[in-house]
């Protein structure tokens, strides 16, 4: 059995990894959803210093607790910066590398070289979706109880780590066992961001015909994927 460890995308938290956690767990594996610093249910405690690499040095922290090795270390959306930053901070306890239609950057790269439409809400400290726009736009597609059910969790994300470039010293000059999962409905990040990804770590290459959240409209199918 593996030890996944499931990394939220921006506006997330945890919970958008409930039902693909559990269908997970029901096969016996070990599941850990770590909540990102300033995200969720620490959005209370968002301030300046946060990034990319702090919220990996937390996750980086978290694996040497817990003592975990062969780890699955999957990432969606943002999730996917975070995900590398950790795997190359981490090398000896990976074994694999999922990328959830998440955001694989270069060194220097910055999520608004890639997502560049504004937030609805955008402050000082962090940045988000309003509701209306999650129901009208994000989550429009999403059958309405689950939508709902979601709309209520999202929280805005700190600021920095759509502004500040990210910082990986080796990650894309390493070798990696990866997986690289395109959504077809989903505009951001998009194809070509993602084929980057997959030709440059080698990745085996799967699409699901949905959104940018296929934890919340195919969580089977995302869990057959992480399992395979």
């Amino acid at each position: 059995m593996a030890s996944f460890v499931l990394l939220h995308g921006a506006y997330q938290g945890p919970w958008i990894w409930k039902t693909v956690a559990a269908s997970l767990r029901a096969e016996g594996h070990e599941v850990y959803v770590p909540c990102l610093q300033g995200c969720a249910e620490r959005a209370a405690s968002v301030h300046l210093g946060i990034t990319t690499e702090t919220q990996a040095e937390e996750v980086i922290e978290m694996l040497q607790l817990e003592d975990l090795h062969d780890v699955v270390l999957v990432g969606t959306s943002s999730g996917g910066m975070v995900l590398a930053r950790v795997a190359e901070r981490s090398r000896a306890r990976i074994s694999r590398l999922v990328f959830v239609d998440a955001l694989a950057l270069l060194d220097g790269e910055k999520i608004r070289d890639i997502v560049t439409a504004p937030a609805a809400i955008e402050g000082p400290l962090a940045l988000g979706p309003d509701r209306e726009d999650l129901l009208t736009r994000s989550f429009k597609d999403i059958d309405p109880a689950v939508r709902d059910w979601a709309a209520d969790r999202v929280s805005l994300h700190p600021r920095n780590c759509f502004y500040a470039p990210v910082k990986l010293d080796s990650f894309w000059t390493q070798s990696w066992d990866a997986d690289v999962i395109y959504c077809r409905q989903a505009p951001n990040p998009g194809r070509q961001h993602l084929e980057r990804c997959a030709d440059r770590l080698g990745a085996r290459w799967h699409e699901i015909d949905t959104g940018h959240y296929p934890m919340l409209t195919t969580p089977e199918e995302l869990a057959r994927l992480l399992m395979a």
